[in-house]
């Protein structure tokens, strides 16, 4: 055969398995809108994601803050009935408990003050667990 009969076989065979790749990408490029309309399509939709998220830590309930109010009362720091509002006179006793127990005296509600008061998590405030020695993998402990 000749060097001609060999490059026109060639460039067939290149041709034939570039054809689907080629065919592939025309469709799909012609199934997507157009980089301007696309580009309004998803800043349209991030701008009702950022509206329906939610940010910060919601606010106590008026059940959670009489709840907080009367573990106040027990431990002295608050004489009065809970309410269930978050007014002056628990902030003042919020501060003086948290000044009380060696804790930054900001009257607001922390982990580490809900959990002096009894109210808290076994796990709030404190940082991530850390292995221990016995955490040792299985293969290697049952290699022996």
């Amino acid at each position: 055969m000749t060097n001609k009969t060999w490059l026109s076989i060639l460039g067939a065979v290149l041709l034939v398995s570039a054809a689907p790749v080629v065919s592939t990408a025309w469709a799909s490029a012609a199934a997507q809108p157009s980089a301007k309309k696309k580009k309004n399509i998803s800043s349209k939709s991030k701008s009702k994601k950022k509206a329906a998220k939610v940010k910060g830590q919601m606010a106590p309930t008026p059940d959670r803050i009489r709840e907080i109010q009367t573990a106040l009362n027990r431990e002295g720091a608050l004489n009065s009935e809970p309410t269930g509002k978050w007014d002056d006179a628990t902030t003042d006793a919020m501060r003086k408990f948290q000044e009380n127990h060696g804790l930054n005296p900001t009257g607001k509600i922390d982990a580490g003050t809900l959990n002096k008061l009894g109210l808290g998590s076994d796990t709030a405030g404190k940082g991530a667990p850390t292995p221990t020695a016995s955490s040792a993998t299985p293969s290697a402990t049952s290699a022996h």
